[in-house]
């Protein structure tokens, strides 16, 4: 270390003696030192027509900006007039500064600030000048002669209608291919396929293809919008600068861009990567629990219906997985505007969709729960109904009078569900009913009265047979439950309602009274419909046989028996 020391001072030592040995090489040095100080100061260029002249500084006062503009359209207003010779530019010498002036008219002053700028001397680079402003003059008073227009005037005519011309032949030109193309291949295009597995069909080949040969015409209309967009635009001087801005505008930031890509090639290469992976991972996934789903698959224990739910949460599974790994990657993940704007997303996902979530969670949840299926019939709530949907957010079902009612999972998850259609295949359902019958009437009657109305009810089992319980001796009536099996849970109003009008003969019938639920006193008449009232007007009897020694019409014993039920579970009478 003490060494090293030595050597840098023994150097220093050296340079200091070889500089003062030269005067020019220290005022060499010295020129350099102050260039590459002014080099970190702001400049600003000097533009006449597009043309960049040469750059100028500027102070906190007095900004490089405004006076490079300054400087610009006094040079203009120089050349407009054409009565001063370019000739008649010099350059005049003060201890301040090197004028540029014109027949006493000032253009600019060179001052030492701007010659550390260039690193010379003032009075070089106010020779520079001179020369520069003097080619921009002439320059400027040339593009503006009407020698010069006119012949502008006709190319950008002729470009013009090259360029429509162009456009409309290449628009004729790609219909054309696509139909070559389509007629060659189009037909050659097959489904891509992994064994069983459909990849991609031919339709999203083909429309690729036709969007690919659609982006390769798009850009190349675009190539020649800008050639000749830049060609006219330079061709006239108020628009020169327009035409040479145009090419820093468009393959700037395309520049940048491209700078940019090719430092996370790497990076995009892998996420294309990952991307394809996890595509083709979740679509294996979809198929595999398709597979299960619909029973070409099978694990002892695994329910078909849990194929679905699974197979979401193991497709989001996949792509979570795959979006930890791809984070690193992500061009500008690093950088704290994604962190704020990963951050705000997450705020507002978290504060307006607590609710969304929740049903999604439940929706999945569901379907493990095994509470029912789609066609189930069941209560939720207050809410009866065949499930025909079961949805991510919510379910729906189809009410016995055909409306659709919209269920949000997450009050299923925190609700009774009450399935009617689980154990009526195996077991059957039972469809019960009370009446109130007073003390008077026999209970066997009253028994034997109920399943005769059971039995007279199409669409309910006589095997299990129908039973009777008496639930509660009342106040006034005895409370009697009549229990009936059926095989299907559709049309259970239509059957209640049938089972309900068979109570009500089979009752008449006997003459027994069925009691109202508030008891004051026996009437002097019994509260039964008479036989020969049944089919007052405008009821229609159905065919009678008439009893021997009755002139009362009795229904025949068969009536029940030919009353039928429909395709949708619903009894219709016929006679």
């Amino acid at each position: 270390m003490r060494r090293l020391s030595l050597s840098l001072i023994g150097a220093a030592i050296a340079y200091s003696a070889a500089a003062a040995q030269d005067p020019a090489a220290v005022q060499a040095a010295e020129r350099a030192s102050a260039a590459e100080s002014a080099a970190e100061q702001p400049t600003a260029p000097v533009i006449v027509d597009g043309a960049t002249l040469f750059r100028v500084r500027g102070v906190s006062a007095y900004p490089a900006e405004r006076r490079a503009a300054e400087i610009a359209d006094r040079i203009s207003a120089l050349a407009s007039d054409r009565t001063v010779p370019v000739e008649s530019l010099t350059v005049n010498e003060t201890p301040v500064a090197s004028l540029i002036v014109a027949r006493g008219r000032r253009v600019l002053g060179v001052l030492d600030a701007d010659a550390e700028l260039e690193g010379l001397t003032r009075q070089v680079l106010a020779q520079a000048y001179r020369a520069r402003v003097a080619e921009a003059i002439q320059a400027y008073r040339h593009d503006r002669e009407a020698a010069v227009l006119w012949p502008n005037v006709g190319k950008a005519a002729m470009a013009t209608i090259a360029f429509v011309l162009g456009i409309a032949l290449g628009l004729r030109a790609l219909r054309w291919l696509r139909r070559i193309v389509e007629r060659r291949y189009h037909a050659r295009i097959q489904d891509v396929r992994l064994r069983s597995i459909e990849i991609m069909r031919a339709e999203q080949l083909w429309r690729g293809l036709e969007r690919a040969m659609g982006l390769v015409a798009t850009l190349i209309a675009l190539l020649a919008g800008y050639v000749y967009l830049n060609y006219v635009l330079i061709l006239f001087p108020w628009t020169r600068a327009l035409g040479y801005s145009l090419f820093g505008a468009l393959v700037g930031p395309l520049a940048t861009l491209g700078t940019g890509l090719v430092a996370i090639i790497p990076n995009i290469i892998f996420l294309t990567i990952l991307a394809l992976i996890t595509r083709y991972a979740v679509r294996l996934v979809r198929v595999f629990f398709q597979h299960i789903g619909d029973g070409t698959i099978k694990f002892h224990g695994f329910e078909p219906e849990w194929a679905q739910p699974t197979g979401r949460i193991a497709r989001f599974a996949v792509i979570a997985f795959a979006l930890v790994i791809a984070y690193p990657y992500i061009p500008g993940s690093g950088s704290e505007a994604f962190k704020g704007l990963g951050l705000l997303i997450g705020l507002m996902f978290s504060l307006g969709s607590p609710s969304v979530i929740g049903n999604v969670v439940a929706g999945l949840s569901l379907a493990f729960r095994r509470a029912f299926r789609i066609g189930d019939r069941v209560k939720i709530g207050e809410h009866i109904g065949e499930v025909t949907h079961v949805r991510m957010l919510a379910t729906y079902l189809r009410s016995p009078k055909n409306e659709q009612i919209v269920i949000p999972n997450s009050v299923i998850l925190t609700s009774d569900v009450v399935n009617y259609s689980t154990l009526a295949p195996e077991q059957g359902l039972i469809l019960h009913t009370n009446v109130g019958i007073g003390y008077e009437t026999p209970w066997r009657q009253v028994e034997a009265m109920l399943l005769e109305s059971a039995r007279r009810t199409p669409g309910l089992r006589s095997e299990p047979e129908p039973f009777v319980l008496q639930r509660k001796l009342g106040d006034f009536a005895v409370d009697y439950e009549l229990n009936a099996y059926c095989d299907t849970t559709r049309g259970i109003m239509a059957l209640y309602s049938e089972l309900h009008r068979n109570i009500l003969d089979v009752f008449n019938e006997y003459g027994v009274q069925i009691m109202t639920p508030a008891y004051e006193g026996d009437p002097e008449q019994a509260k039964v419909v008479p036989r020969s009232q049944w089919f007052t007007s405008p009821a229609k009897a159905p065919s009678v046989e008439r009893v021997v020694g009755d002139s009362v019409p009795r229904l025949p014993a068969d009536v029940a028996l030919t009353t039928r039920i429909d395709s949708e579970g619903y009894p219709s009478r016929t006679t």
